[in-house]
């Protein structure tokens, strides 16, 4: 409860002047008073203002003190085969600021461009490739609009039940490392990523790709130390975690009762790579405020791995971006 000398807004106001002036030990401020119903007025010392401008001028403008950290930025993250929406522009400006910000307060920054580069969608596309460009292995596909690109595999997909079949033994093939699937994969990757690159180059972000089919080999023995410690556990074929501390009911599920992978498989095997392997002390994601669950959930998983220690994790979420019909 309140004590009664601090039961009205001016009260605290009171207290709360006082209290800054009673710590402010290096002369910063002139003095603090309280105005109206609770407003606090507070005047900078001329002399601390001179000091500060003074040394800015001589010695240009000085980082706080702090100690230096390795620090993953993960920002941008667009889907290959698909257009840089204004979602992805958002998380790669505010992205970069963040990585300008701890870099010149002298922390060692990666800028990791966790790019959508894996996936069943890629069946899809491969089956395409290799009916539109079935020279693809020796002549570039010259794919200009790869967005078309996309709707016209999308279409093929959805109307004919012969290449829908086709997709997906393309994904499986793609999955097991079918050298001529993993080719076709590399060159849609390359067309989306020269595209990514006139966007970065324009706007002066640089960024190290490293897309989701990195993290593929990690995944198995992630799971596998995940279950052994009594992290993950079976449920209905599924390898699901239920974090404690979190207030949501749906878990994480790093394999799925087919025995296939997903985001949270992924982003669980990310986060034990870059604190394990990479020995960053410090992991930033960024993007938009409709992931935020995900990430509490993958951060109180490794928590609960025992993975994270006095290391920092943090997810600063923007807003949606939305389109006239309200869905992002």
């Amino acid at each position: 409860g309140r004590s009664a000398e601090a039961a009205s807004p001016k009260a605290v106001a009171e207290k709360l002047a006082a209290q800054m002036t009673a710590c402010d030990t290096d002369g910063l401020l002139a003095r603090c008073e309280v105005a109206g119903p609770g407003f606090i007025n507070i005047f900078v010392a001329p002399a601390y203002l001179e000091s500060t401008v003074n040394s800015i001028l001589r010695h240009g403008p000085m980082p706080p003190p702090c100690a230096p950290k390795r620090v993953v930025v993960d920002f941008s993250s667009p889907n290959v085969a698909k257009e840089m929406h204004v979602g992805h522009l958002r998380s790669t400006i505010i992205g970069d600021t963040i990585s300008r910000l701890l870099e010149f307060c002298g922390h060692r920054v990666d800028r990791v461009n966790h790019v959508g580069d894996w996936g069943t969608q890629f069946g899809m596309l491969i089956g395409h490739l290799k009916n539109v460009f079935p020279d693809y292995a020796t002549k570039p596909p010259p794919i200009g609009d790869l967005q078309q690109f996309y709707k016209d595999a999308k279409k093929v997909f959805d109307d004919d039940e012969a290449f829908k079949k086709v997709a997906h033994a393309e994904v499986v093939r793609l999955q097991a490392g079918d050298a001529d699937s993993r080719f076709a994969w590399r060159q849609i990757c390359e067309v989306s990523r020269r595209e990514f690159e006139k966007v970065y180059s324009r706007l002066q972000v640089e960024l190290e790709e490293v897309g989701e089919s990195f993290y593929n080999e990690y995944i198995p023995p992630v799971i596998r130390h995940l279950t052994e410690i009594g992290v993950a556990h079976d449920s209905d074929g599924a390898m699901v975690i239920f974090p404690p501390g979190t207030k949501h009911e749906q878990p994480l599920i790093v394999r799925k009762s087919d025995g296939g992978f997903g985001y949270d498989s992924t982003d669980m095997a990310a986060v034990w790579y870059r604190l394990l392997e990479l020995q960053a002390d410090w992991l930033v994601y960024v993007t938009d405020a409709g992931q935020s669950q995900h990430f509490e959930l993958i951060f109180a998983a490794a928590r609960q791995a025992g993975w994270v220690g006095d290391k920092r994790l943090d997810h600063c979420p923007f807003g949606l971006v939305c389109g006239d019909d309200g869905k992002k």
